[in-house]
């Protein structure tokens, strides 16, 4: 059911500065191009300036280094795009109803042994092993699988096709896109020198996921070798990430879609991988470094910072050779046009004995 706000309690809902007319009622969002007077909208960017001028949205989320026009209402904050989503979240409830199945769905599979608790709710065909344990308020969708002795905490969300494999451990409020894979088993083998035989290597570890953290649809997590593979509270992962065995992320990182980490690799706080980028096995990177899209991570990285390329360097750096392989061109036929210039000289000095 679609709600509808006056402006005065958006301002209080969401904590900003209203400038307009408080009675107005919003009744939901759209962009600045679209939005007509009944929808919020909000300037990501200044280059949305005039827009935002010409819009015919009834409120707008601005920060306070915008300017507002007269004549048009605006919610102003440090982060006008959370404002946004405050109000995105008040305003749609029902018409954003995620499925129809709740408590336990008769198709559901629950070992005899499995512990369940209160206001769980669990899709059509779902499986639930021996000994796993879900916590209350936890939602699992269709065709999720919980291995054997595998635990979820709290108000998780476990979105359909999931799985998670024997003795891994969800945290609170932890959240699987569809397809997420939690414990499979690290890439290990032994090669027979004499037949040159690839003999699997078991993966005897499992899983930990703290507090907080999110994987994307299609993401995979390995299982340790031993001990465990750990991803730290708050930490997000985008679609299509895959994380090898052993590998630790520290607190609240970001890791964007197609970004690949080896074994045993450990990762601070606040680290940011833009996407396709690559972190070989067996290195660390510290605290607050940003690795930019398709940057590749060969050896330890034990300052802050931001970094790029492959094998990534600090950033001005980067930026400097970018700049000088856009000048290669040039680069080429001023060589060529010097060796001409030389080959020319050389002729003379041949002809002349000198």
């Amino acid at each position: 059911m679609t709600k509808h706000f006056s402006l005065g309690e958006l301002s209080e809902l969401t904590e900003t500065e209203l400038v307009g007319d408080p009675d107005l009622k919003i009744c939901s969002v759209d962009n600045l191009e679209s939005a007509s007077e009944k929808d919020a909208s909000f300037l990501a960017n200044p280059k949305y300036n005039e827009a935002m001028k010409q819009s015919n949205a009834g409120v707008i989320c601005i920060d306070r280094k915008t300017e507002p026009v007269q004549g048009k209402n605006f919610l102003i904050s440090d982060n006008p795009s959370r404002t946004f989503q405050l109000i995105v979240e008040k305003i749609i409830t029902s018409t954003h109803q995620k499925s129809g199945f709740t408590g336990i769905h008769p198709s559901a599979v629950i070992h005899e042994t499995a512990v369940i608790g209160i206001n769980v709710s669990i899709g059509p065909n779902a499986v639930i092993d021996a000994h796993a344990e879900i916590c209350s308020g936890t939602q699992i969708y269709p065709n999720v699988y919980v291995g054997v002795a595998a635990k979820v905490g709290k108000d998780c969300i476990l979105y359909p096709n999931c799985s998670i494999r024997e003795r891994c451990i969800l945290g609170n409020r932890v959240i699987l896109q569809p397809g997420a894979v939690i414990g499979s088993c690290g890439y290990g083998y032994t090669t027979d020198t004499k037949t040159k035989r690839h003999t699997k290597l078991e993966q005897l570890g499992n899983v930990v996921l703290e507090d907080d953290v999110e994987i994307g649809a299609n993401s995979t997590i390995d299982r340790a070798r031993f001990k465990e593979t750990l991803i730290k509270k708050g930490t997000k992962l985008d679609n299509l990430v895959q994380i090898a065995h052993n590998v630790k992320l520290g607190e609240n990182n970001i890791i964007v879609s197609q970004t690949g980490i080896a074994g045993s690799s450990e990762l601070g706080d606040n680290v940011f991988l833009g996407g396709q980028a690559g972190v070989v096995g067996h290195v660390t990177i510290t605290d607050n470094v940003k690795i930019a899209t398709r940057g590749g991570v060969s050896k330890s990285i034990s300052e802050s910072g931001i970094y790029g390329g492959g094998p990534v360097s600090p950033m001005p750096e980067f930026n400097k050779r970018q700049v000088l392989l856009r000048k290669i061109g040039s680069f080429v036929k001023d060589l060529a046009n010097l060796k001409k210039r030389v080959d020319k000289l050389d002729s003379i000095i041949k002809e002349n004995n000198l």
